[in-house]
């Protein structure tokens, strides 16, 4: 149930989706007659549309964010690494022409194969169900990953593949059972920078410890704030992409999966 709520309220949550129909709902209100308040309304759309398509808003969202969890210096090899899905396209179920297509979180694979080739001996969880909340026959986003694995040099059985999670909470759990860490491990987890302080709280919770290696930052730092974006839609999807995972921390705290609202180191 969960998950279905926060497929479904998310859609309505989206920031762009709001400002979107405020300003289809002002507009209908003035053809309706009720002027003062359609013009209301699709003004303060309009304003909400300029300042998180171009202004600082997404920004101001996604660095604290970003900013929460430096990157490690490793002084040793990991035991372990475990990277979290969300970086496969959904066209085609994630293949087309053969080849593994990847979104703006494709840092991820790219970090998985970089740090499998730098330690050799460590063990590697990718982590990533179906998230298509229709669709419950689309190939898990694992299963995709695993079969493109010797693409990238990686032999067969190198992947081992958690295929059964569909959000963040569900990774930490099925991640700990394909896994098995052991009391003093050292496990890697990978995920995008502005997902990392819910990742490693829900990790945390599951009673799998992690040391966080944050990839996929989408600003260059705290003197990115007040840049401007070249197009709305960016300055709208940055906007989206804060704007959710900082509803995830709050329902993931109001629910118990996490013990604070900001984790932290």
């Amino acid at each position: 149930m969960f998950y279905v709520v926060s497929k479904v309220g998310g859609f309505f949550l989206m920031p762009s989706n709001v400002i979107g129909l405020a300003i289809g709902a002002g507009l209908l209100l003035v053809l309706a007659g009720w002027r003062r308040a359609g013009l209301a309304l699709g003004l303060s759309g309009t304003v909400a549309l300029f300042a998180c398509g171009l202004g600082p808003v997404g920004n101001l969202l996604i660095l604290p964010l970003e900013e929460r969890y430096p990157r490690p210096g490793l002084a040793a090899a990991p035991d372990g690494i475990v990277v979290l899905g969300g970086a496969v396209t959904d066209v085609v179920g994630g293949l087309r022409g053969g080849t593994l297509e990847l979104n703006e979180a494709g840092d991820r694979i790219l970090a998985l194969v970089a740090l499998a080739h730098r330690y050799p001996e460590a063990r590697i969880v990718f982590s990533g169900g179906s998230g298509a909340l229709i669709d419950r026959a689309r190939v898990p986003e694992a299963d995709i990953v695993a079969a493109r694995m010797a693409d990238f040099g990686l032999g067969e059985g190198r992947l081992i593949v958690e295929n059964r999670s569909q959000n963040t909470a569900q990774n930490a759990l099925y991640s700990r059972e394909a896994a098995s860490p052991q009391q003093g491990e050292t496990w890697l987890l990978v995920t995008s920078s502005y997902h990392m302080p819910r990742a490693v709280a829900v990790f945390e919770a599951a009673g799998f410890p992690v040391v966080p290696y944050p990839v996929d930052y989408r600003t260059g730092g705290p003197s990115d704030v007040w840049r401007p974006f070249g197009r709305i839609a960016e300055g709208l999807q940055r906007t989206d992409i804060a704007f959710r995972e900082w509803v995830g921390l709050v329902a993931y705290r109001l629910t118990g999966r996490t013990d604070s609202l900001l984790p932290g180191p």
